[in-house]
């Protein structure tokens, strides 16, 4: 419930914005509106349904846990002692996992406390304040089908929108009739370009198994520290880091260390 009262008005603004777009594009001399004057149906319906799969993956990332530490129980079950102590250097493997200082609790490796959502997060990657959720170990893979399915939504209203520009002598009557559609056009093509930057970065952040946090902070954090500045402990190659993201019948064991060379410490 705590995060229905948190997060009410950000996700109101979402679903207004989204289904005040979408009649702006059916009730204009759009594509769509031509499809349907014709009876050819089939492509309103699929948009309609690309924008409702939209929402429902909105809500679907927005309200689910992103991997929240409950308890202590069970934090050093990814890693084992020993396998930090061949892994990093001895002053290094207490800093693996430590108490949050502000929940108290043992923080697993990779994990951050969220001050907008006051509890640790396991791989934590960011707050997102248009979810208003944290993105983190069980909800990132979500996130990014997520930004999929809303670019397909938006870049197909961004077509639309555009088709339905008419072109009249004067600029001022243009601007009247088109008023609608500007707004829609702006909108869509504002919101494009941002999820499509953001569905670049994270697929390449998940290409390198590392998180925004990780990526950004680097240098602040205790076992990257020592670190080259090119190197990740958590990188499997390309092909396996996308493996283990995507891969959803599996628990994966993200702060598992991996070295590219033999009995070096990470």
């Amino acid at each position: 419930m705590r995060l229905f009262r948190s997060g009410c008005l950000v996700r109101t603004a979402h679903v207004i914005l989204t289904w005040l777009t979408t009649l702006i594009l059916f009730l204009h001399n759009t594509d769509l509106r031509q499809c349907e004057e014709r009876g050819e149906l089939l492509q309103p319906v699929l948009f309609g349904c690309v924008v409702l799969l939209s929402v429902m993956m909105y809500f679907t990332v927005s309200l689910m846990d992103p991997g929240f530490v409950l308890s202590d129980s069970g934090a050093k079950s990814a890693v084992e002692e020993d396998e930090l102590e061949k892994m990093m250097p001895h002053t290094e493997v207490s800093q693996g996992q430590r108490r949050c200082g502000h929940c108290y609790l043992l923080q697993p490796m990779r994990a951050r406390h969220c001050k907008e959502c006051k509890q640790c997060v396991r791989r934590y990657d960011h707050h997102c304040p248009w979810i208003e959720n944290c993105v983190g170990e069980r909800n990132h893979r979500w996130f990014l089908l997520y930004l999929c399915v809303q670019l397909l939504a938006l870049s197909w209203g961004l077509q639309t929108a555009w088709s339905g520009i008419t072109f009249v002598s004067t600029w001022q009557q243009w601007f009247v009739q088109n008023s609608f559609l500007l707004g829609a056009l702006a909108v869509t093509g504002v919101f494009s370009v941002v999820v499509l930057l953001l569905l670049c970065i994270h697929l390449y952040l998940a290409a390198i198994n590392t998180t925004t946090w990780e990526f950004m902070s680097r240098h602040r954090i205790s076992y990257l520290k020592s670190c080259d500045s090119e190197e990740n402990p958590f990188d499997r190659g390309v092909i396996c880091n996308l493996w283990d993201f995507f891969c959803v019948c599996r628990t994966v064991a993200w702060e598992r260390l991996y070295s590219r060379r033999s009995n070096s410490a990470v």
